[in-house]
């Protein structure tokens, strides 16, 4: 899976109010997923707008949230779409999943975009162009066009740079089967510390849990060639 982001760490949203004690102590750092290059200046940059934080409950409950997209946005997935598909994952990796959030695609997000992000046991997923075009000043890396043929998306060549092609099928699809899981697979990483082997762990689960069982692969199965750091 490509990532794209750059090398630097990550640094956790700011939550709209302070944190519960709980939080403090939760080995799962925020992770952003595929921040995309800033389109003014063609740079990478990190996903730094601030997010709603929501307090672990421990009562079983999976809830969501949904925000307005925004002028120009869509919400590519629904809640049932969601609750769907966490329901054909095995139990115990999605029991600590307890909110999903449709957020808004506001004015310094659009700065600094990405597709989805996980903070504790909330999942976080944004809105894509409702043109379902994606605009980049550079081209991509072999792995993000691999990423993207898999589930067919479709990368052009233009005067000013480079676009990323959806259909509703194909964007469904790689929200549902990748964004989503890859996602989910950061909630169940309790393990790794490092930005770099969270996302190889992350990625990893997308493949087996997402693209792989969607194809009707198989997995390997929970802890199978999994690549967590060694205790």
């Amino acid at each position: 899976m490509a990532s794209r982001r750059s090398s630097r760490p990550s640094p956790a949203p700011q939550p709209a109010r302070r944190p519960s004690s709980h939080h403090a102590h939760d080995p799962r750092p925020a992770t952003a997923f595929r921040a995309r290059i800033t389109r003014t200046s063609g740079q990478r940059d990190e996903f730094s707008a601030p997010e709603r934080w929501h307090d672990p409950r421990d009562d079983g409950r999976l809830r969501f949230v949904v925000e307005p997209a925004g002028q120009g946005y869509l919400h590519v997935l629904t809640p049932d779409d969601v609750r769907e598909r966490l329901a054909r994952l095995p139990a115990h990796l999605v029991r600590n999943v307890e909110v999903v959030q449709f957020s808004s695609m506001t004015r310094k997000r659009a700065c600094f975009p990405c597709y989805g992000m996980q903070w504790g046991r909330t999942v976080y997923l944004y809105p894509i162009e409702s043109s379902l075009v994606e605009e980049y000043h550079r081209p991509p890396s072999p792995i993000q066009e691999q990423e993207a043929r898999m589930y067919g998306g479709v990368w052009s060549r233009r005067k000013n740079g480079w676009q990323l092609l959806w259909t509703r099928e194909t964007i469904h699809d790689f929200y549902l089967n990748n964004v989503l899981i890859h996602e989910v697979g950061h909630v169940n990483d309790e393990r790794n510390t490092s930005s770099r082997d969270r996302e190889r762990y992350a990625n990893w689960f997308a493949i087996e849990y997402g693209y792989r069982a969607s194809r009707g692969i198989g997995t390997e199965g929970a802890g199978g060639n999994s690549p967590h750091r060694p205790r």
